[in-house]
Parts: structure tokens; sequence; C-alpha cells
């Protein structure tokens, strides 16, 4: 296929400027990023494609490529266009000029560094610009630290981590969005001129209404094999904005930390790091990007990104908040004969002066209720011992509720705003704690410090995020800094889980956010997954899961199995296919087992061994998505491999049926043409009664090229499909 190369530029450099510059190259396995910088003059985007070498560079200019825009254009002396930085010096001035004073090239451990020091001509204050290609990945990323190097206070208006100039042509933008309990829709539009924004002003769950990602084409429609693609994500757990400016010639991408309501006051000799831009650039399409991003993921940016992860079984959705010594018992014992290796006690479980029986109640006093659990977490750790299983547990630790006794005795460690009343979130009497006071972070690191310290053998904890920033105000910061509360409630959190993570690195905590609000790489370097959405239908679950994987890996999706009728959306889906969509994560279970008839109890058994044999490649392999269930066809298809391509697990679902209805043939992308392949049947709806694939052996031309006729194996709507393929 031919290849246009995407590049990016700014229209006033010139061709016989461009030959004065020093132009740094920063390559990963399969592209390179092109940065041109000239001593007094303004870092630019010369180009971001394919891999070159240094001495295809030279033909950049050769070709004529006319330039448009510097890499981090600041408000100034040229005030028209858009702008990634902005500032009020002490002053009153608005106008910043920079200069590029010092250009280092550097590694660390995780890659190679390109470090641009500007300088203003008046002020003192230094803006560096970082750019890094990670090893053994196809992501470079871009970022800066501004210091304020003056004796007073200078103000910053706008911070952006980016701007990166794109090539305009058909471009279309793929980006996910939502709210509760149907998170993560895939939207995909051609980006007219004028500005499309992305935002997210929740202050703590920034996932939700947009996720901080966007894939854009080159040119035309989405595919996903084919085209060329650029795909950023923003690793920034609070408000953002990602802004895409279009006109006739010219489209930009901006983005970084929302600025609106959040003007920071940088004191003097302080430093402020702007969140990584992680950015990829793909030729196979809307695919190549999120396999680019998955492992990447998997090494730098998800905990134990390279350890498979264990199949549990959570209390929520079995038992709510009746939690009890015996019932805890019985669910451990039934997920723990069903193949399971850990169980998960949700909320409900603590609470001495006010027990914690609803929502309305004890967020914050994070004690054993004894008259629930009378022998406390350690008969819990028995139990799962006595089992053979792991145990975990469930905690709220940046909320409150009013009727609490934490409350009682801190009321001022809650956001609040003064002669204002307190505005409270769930259950009528949540609130949420002020991480900006190093106090209350030390008080939430306690929390999490007790458990594990009182109780060694917790290997898991779900850390739930259940309301957004209410009661903007901190009766810690002082009055200059109220704007900063967003921003530095973030990096509160951020030293919370960094100290958690130094003493306790081996726990799997999930970011839980009333589903999947956290759904960003802001915090999963923290964490080792992500609860994907409270909507556990595993209808829906294909569309929100489909859309998550955009740009996260299987490994952090929680998809669990969860009665039927579903507790949600009410509808009722057969079990097969409650497996075959939470097997394409990292695989779970969300009721209660005992409800479970002998032939369910029989075929989740076998299901659970059989994803134990894929596990390593559903959440370390390479995902090639088939048939998108946002096409409105029949079926829906997805499939995993290892990078040798010599493993497959392929996934087959029908979601609609009419009568003689057209079923596409589904072409298997991510197979080794030049291999034949044994077909299993890992999920049979009755043992020993595989599907018409079983036990075949197909080319991988076959496969790849002509594809498996699904439509003649599931003939009805929520019918499913669950292969291995094994080259021979």
């Amino acid at each position: 296929m031919k290849i246009k190369f995407l590049v990016l530029t700014f229209v006033a450099a010139l061709f016989a400027v461009s030959l004065q510059a020093e132009d740094y190259v920063l390559s990963t396995e399969n592209t390179s990023l092109v940065v041109s910088v000239t001593k007094g003059g303004k870092p630019v985007y010369q180009y971001y494609g394919p891999k070159i070498s240094d001495a295809d560079v030279n033909g950049l200019f050769a070709s004529r490529v006319n330039f448009s825009g510097d890499a981090y254009p600041a408000f100034g002396l040229n005030s028209s266009g858009e702008k990634a930085i902005a500032v009020e010096m002490p002053d009153g001035s608005m106008s910043l000029d920079l200069e590029t004073t010092a250009m280092e090239r550097t590694t660390d451990k995780n890659g190679q560094l390109l470090v641009i020091t500007m300088k203003d001509k008046v002020y003192p204050f230094v803006v560096k610009q970082y750019f890094k290609a990670y090893n053994q990945s196809d992501i470079i990323s871009t970022w800066t630290e501004i210091t304020n190097e003056g004796k007073k206070d200078v103000k910053l208006l706008q911070f952006s981590s980016a701007c990166v100039p794109l090539h305009r042509g058909n471009n279309y933008a793929s980006h996910v969005h939502g709210s509760w309990g149907c998170e993560s829709y895939l939207a995909e539009d051609p980006i007219a001129n004028g500005q499309t924004v992305l935002a997210d002003k929740e202050g703590l769950r920034n996932a939700w209404s947009n996720n901080p990602s966007v894939m854009i084409t080159m040119n035309g429609q989405p595919q996903e094999n084919e085209g060329e693609v650029f795909g950023c994500n923003l690793l920034w757990s609070g408000n953002y904005k990602i802004k895409i400016v279009a006109e006739n010639n010219s489209l930009q991408v901006i983005a970084g930390i929302n600025e609106e309501t959040s003007t920071y006051s940088l004191s003097a000799k302080e430093t402020f790091k702007t969140p990584e831009l992680a950015m990829a650039y793909s030729t196979e399409g809307k695919g190549g990007i999120s396999r680019a991003f998955h492992r990447w993921a998997r090494q730098y940016a998800l905990m134990h990104g390279d350890k498979v992860r264990d199949i549990l079984l959570n209390s929520w959705e079995g038992v709510y908040m009746n939690v009890n010594q015996d019932v805890m018992d019985q669910m451990m014992g039934d997920i723990a004969k069903l193949g399971g290796e850990l169980f998960v006690m949700d909320d409900g479980w603590f609470g001495d002066k006010y027990p914690r029986n609803d929502d309305h109640t004890s967020l914050g006093d994070w004690m054993v209720n004894k008259t629930k659990l009378p022998q406390g977490i350690d008969g819990l750790t028995a139990s799962a011992k006595k089992y053979g299983i792991k145990f975990g547990i469930w905690i709220e630790p940046e909320m409150a509720n009013t009727k609490s006794e934490l409350f009682d005795n801190h009321p001022e460690w809650i956001l609040q705003q003064k002669n204002r009343p307190i505005i409270q979130g769930r259950g009528g009497t949540q609130v949420v704690l002020d991480l900006t006071n190093p106090k209350v972070q030390d008080y939430v690191f306690s929390i999490t410090d007790k458990l594990l310290t009182q109780h060694p053998d917790i290997a898991y904890i779900k850390w739930d995020c259940n309301a957004p920033i209410m009661n903007y105000g901190s009766t810690y910061l002082p009055a200059s800094k109220q704007s900063e509360i967003y921003i530095r409630y973030h990096m509160g959190l951020r030293k919370v889980l960094e100290r958690i993570r130094a003493k306790y690195p081996n726990v799997v905590l999930q970011a839980c956010a009333s589903g999947g609000g956290r759904i960003n790489y802001g915090v999963l370097p923290y964490f080792d997954e992500f609860w994907t959405s409270d909507d556990t239908d595993a209808y829906q679950r294909l569309f929100i899961q489909w859309g998550d994987s955009q740009f996260y890996p299987a490994i952090g999706m929680a998809a669990h199995v969860s009665a039927s009728p579903n507790h949600q959306t009410g509808r009722q889906v057969p079990l097969k296919f409650r497996f075959d969509v939470a097997m394409t994560g990292r695989l779970g279970m969300e009721l209660q087992p005992k409800s479970m008839s002998d032939e369910e109890r029989e075929f989740a058994t076998r299901a659970i061994t059989s994803y134990k044999e894929i596990r390593p490649i559903v959440q370390l392999g390479d995902l090639y998505r088939l048939v998108s269930p946002y096409d409105h066809l029949p079926i829906s298809s997805l499939m995993y491999a290892t990078q040798d391509r010599s493993r497959a697990a392929f996934f087959a679902y029908r979601l609609d049926y009419l009568y003689n209805q057209q079923v596409p043939l589904v072409r298997l992308t991510g197979v080794d043409e030049n291999r034949n392949y044994l077909i299993k049947d890992l999920t049979p709806q009755q043992a020993g009664k595989p599907c018409a694939f079983d036990g075949k052996v197909v080319s991988g031309k076959i496969l790849k090229y002509v594809g498996l006729e699904v439509g003649s194996v599931l003939e009805r709507p929520m019918t499913s499909m669950a292969l291995e393929l094994i080259a021979q």
C-alpha cells in the first residue's frame, strides 16, 4: 500500500531557514519524530510517521513541504491563533517571548529523551520541553516543565502539555464518551473546520463524559486495519481538555490540564510539570494504534502489566451490603469449587458507631463491623486459606459521609466553602476529603496501610470513588491557592498512591469510580486494572469493552459474569454468552454462586478451566478487532494473538436475528498466513458437543482472506463462540 507520510509542521520556517536548524530524530521500533531546533529560535515539528533514518531528514526539506507552527506556541508578542501556554507576570504583562537556549539528547531507564530549554527574553521564566521515545514500544510522549525563576508569583493561565500540528486532509476523530452504566461508547465523526473540544470538569473521575484520548485519521474514514492514524492519550487523572483546531489548510491538537477555573499561581523558584501526552502513529489503521498503546501500557503504564490476573468473584451483585461471616465463607467456597482464585468482599463490611448498612453512613470509618463479621478480617482470610484462594476487600478512602465518626471528629477535612451549605452526594450524605491537605493525605494512606499491615494476607484492594468534586473550597489552602484545588487534589492523590506502592508493591489494586470513571493513564500506573462499568449486562458490555479497547489493554479490563436477568438492564442473557464476553478481558464473576443451577455450575467450571488456557493470549497478546458491534451487523467479533502468532483466541457473538439474514464472513487478521491452525471450541454449551469448527485444521491464508462462516453456527441471537487456534 502506498504510504503517505504524516507531516507535522509550522508555516513560519522555510526551506533555507530549515537548513540552519539542528534536526533531532527520535525513533521507536516503527515510527520517527523529527524536531528542528535553532538556538535563539523556537522548536518546530518537522515529521511524525513511519520510521526514517537521519539520512532521510534532508529529504523532508528537499520535498519543500510548508511548515506551520512551533512546537509550544506562547501567547504574547503574537497573540492570534491557538496557544499552548499563557501567563500573567507579576507586573501584569501577559506576554511571553520564548527562545531556545539549550538542547540535550539523553536517556532514562525507559527510553531516549530530547530536552529543549526555552527562556523568556525579558522575564526570569523558563520552559523545558521534553520528548521521549519509549524503549521497545511505538509510543512517543511530550510534556513541559515550567519554572518561575523570579522572586514573585507568576499566574499560569494556560499550561497545555503539547500542541501537535497534523496534516489537514479528510480527517475523522474517533473517541469514546458516555455516562454511568454506558461508559466508553465509540463515536467517529469527520473533523469540520472550527474547533472540536473533548473535556472534563468532574474533578475526580475524568473518563465518563469523554475519555482523555483520541484517534485522528489522516485521510478518510476510520478503518481497523488500514490507513494512517494519529492517536494520543493524556496521562492525567483530573480535569483535562483536548482541543482539535481545524482550518482549511491546518490541523492542531492541543492537549493538557483543563485550565478553566484552574488558574495556577507559580511561586518563586517553583517548577510545574504538565502531564505527558503519549502519542502513536499507525499505517495499520486504528488497530495499529491500539496495539501500540496496549504493548506500551503493559510495560510502562499499568502495574504488574506482565503478570496474568486472577479469576475472581466479587460480592457486590451477589449480596450487595448484606455481608456477613457465613455468607462470605459460602461464596469463597463456591468460587473455589468453580476454579476461581480470588474472592473480593465489596461494600458493607465496616462502621462501628454508624454501621454501614446502606450508602447513607460510615465512609471514613474503616473499622470492621463486628456484628456482621464477628471474626473480623482475619476470619475472612482464614476462610480464603481454607479454600485455597486469595482474599480482597473494597474501600473508598477519598470519601466520607457526614454521618460518620470521621466527620464528627474532623469536619475541616472535607472540601467545603465558607458561608455555603455543604452539597452532599450519594446517599444524601457523601462528601469528598480534601487531599490538598497533607494531614488528609496521611489519613488516606493510613487506611490502606493499616489494612495491609494488620492483615498481610489481603491480596487485592478495590479502590472506589463515587463522587465528583463538590463544595469547591479548601480550609487548608490559602485564598490565593483556591483556584488550584482541581490540580492539587490529584497531586495529593498521587503522593498517597506513591506511598502505597513503595510499601506494598505486590498488592493488586483496582481503580473503580462508580464504574469506569477512572479509566485513564493518570492513575493506572499505580493500579493493576480498572472496573470497566457498573453495567454488567454482557450484551451492553460488548459495546463498552470495545470502546475501552481503543487505548486500554484486556489485562486491565475487569469483565464479570453476572446474573440473568441482569440487575442493571433486566436483559436475559445465556450464561455461555456472558462468559464468552467476559473472557475477552480479565475474567471474573459478580453474582451469588449458590443461586446457579447444577447445569450452570458445570458450564462455569468448564469455561473457567478453558479461560486459564487462553489467559496469557488474551491478557498479554495483541488485539485484532474484526467486526464491530457499532456497525449494526448481525454479529460482532474480535481476536487476540501472541506476538509470534503461534496461538490465538477468537470470539464471535450473534447480536441480531432475521430469518435468512445475511451474516458476513469473519476474516481473522491476527493469524500468520503461512501457518496452519488447529481449531478448538473452548466453551461448548454441552460437554463433549463442540461446534462444527472444533478439530478442523485450516491454513492461515484461508482464515485471513476467506474467514469463518460463523453464521452457520450462531443461528440465534445471544449465541456466541470462543475458539482457540493453535499453530501446527
